[in-house]
């Protein structure tokens, strides 16, 4: 029998860990999308309370101090949201409510605040079917993003065969509404970058080498009623994104900060595609590719089909993640943002990769290697 590796983590990230605690992310996801064991991360959090190396009173900066303040008045703003509006309702949507929430707030204050029994919650709930609970469990533990379809093949993994149209109604008696039933905003396009630099990509979408082929883009994102951008890199062969940066300015900076995020070597990586957004026309970018010897690629003027992978991904990221939390400064958007490109490409799946998520995808396809 061989003897489990055991793994090290640095104070950077029991500190991010911490925070994303702190932040209001849920125990149980914690541990299972960063693969912790539960001993570890109560250790840890006690030490951030009591008086061991990461209390987190000893090492709060006055800005940080102010963030936490923030987080806690928003948490209990967003409790008051999710559940004074139910306080009218029937028995089992309240049930459903204290279900959906009870990894955030107390059962029993959420009972008080519904004026309903504690004896009442357990029997309905445990009288509920277990359907309803698997479907509420793949729903919450996808950030409320996945719709009938990734829920029917999710289910299909627990060896439950359910119909579409049976998820849908499930979701509509529980109050399941997918992220990506709110309306997106598109900001007007800046001017573009006019270089003679030929499209080498033309639109070859899939492909079978990892790095071969990296695309980029950046969005916008409301912080403190102020736009910030983030940047990331999608590797074409498996979807996963790369590297990111986040920052106050749509510039050049932030896309080498993104280059400077990958892990590995860049000379690994062939052409470098991305639409004519003039950040990318920069010395500094061109250094960077000639320096690591990658190949450039630019989409043709107004065309955006020939950078759908990236815009399709930042259509993603803007509704399963931007889009369903104010931010109140840069430092929690890095965060949480880091966060959620660790569970894009560790668990989500996506429906080109055959429903696996692209570390899965990339797994799959070294062993077929081998």
């Amino acid at each position: 029998m061989t003897k489990r590796e055991r793994r090290t983590f640095t104070s950077e990230f029991k500190q991010q860990i911490i925070q994303l605690y702190l932040n209001g992310k849920n125990r149980k996801a914690l541990i299972e999308e960063y693969e912790l064991t539960p001993s570890s991360l109560d250790r840890w959090i006690q030490q951030s309370e009591n008086t061991g190396s990461f209390k987190e009173k000893d090492n709060r900066s006055p800005e940080e101090q102010e963030l936490i303040k923030l987080l806690k008045e928003q948490k209990k703003s967003q409790m008051e949201n999710d559940i004074f509006k139910a306080s009218r309702a029937d028995t089992r949507t309240k049930v459903n409510v204290i279900k959906r929430n009870k990894d955030k707030y107390s059962v029993s204050a959420m009972c008080g605040v519904l004026e309903l029994s504690r004896s009442t919650y357990y029997y309905e709930a445990k009288e509920q079917t277990s359907e309803d609970d698997v479907i509420l469990d793949i729903f919450d533990k996808n950030r409320k993003a996945y719709g009938t379809r990734k829920i029917k093949v999710e289910l299909k993994k627990r060896g439950l065969t359910v119909s579409r149209r049976r998820i849908g109604r499930i979701m509509k008696e529980q109050g399941l509404v997918s992220s990506y039933t709110v309306a997106q905003y598109k900001p007007q396009k800046t001017s573009c970058n006019e270089s003679d630099q030929a499209n080498e990509l033309n639109q070859e979408f899939l492909q079978e080498k990892e790095k071969k082929v990296v695309v980029s883009d950046l969005t916008y994102v409301k912080v403190k009623n102020k736009w910030h951008y983030i940047c990331v890199f999608v590797d074409l062969f498996n979807r996963e994104i790369i590297g990111f940066s986040t920052g106050p300015n749509k510039d050049a900076k932030l896309v080498a900060r993104a280059f400077a995020s990958i892990k590995g070597n860049l000379r690994d990586i062939q052409f470098f595609h991305t639409d004519r957004g003039n950040e990318c026309k920069n010395k500094l970018i061109e250094e960077t590719l000639t320096i690591f010897e990658i190949g450039r690629s630019l989409s043709m003027k107004g065309c955006p089909y020939d950078n759908a992978v990236a815009e399709a991904t930042f259509k993603i990221i803007k509704t399963e993640f931007a889009n369903q939390t104010t931010f109140a400064s840069l430092a929690q958007l890095t965060l949480e943002f880091g966060d959620y490109v660790n569970w894009f490409n560790k668990l989500r799946i996506h429906g080109t990769l055959g429903y696996v998520s692209p570390l899965e995808f990339k797994k799959l396809s070294l062993k077929k290697v081998v």
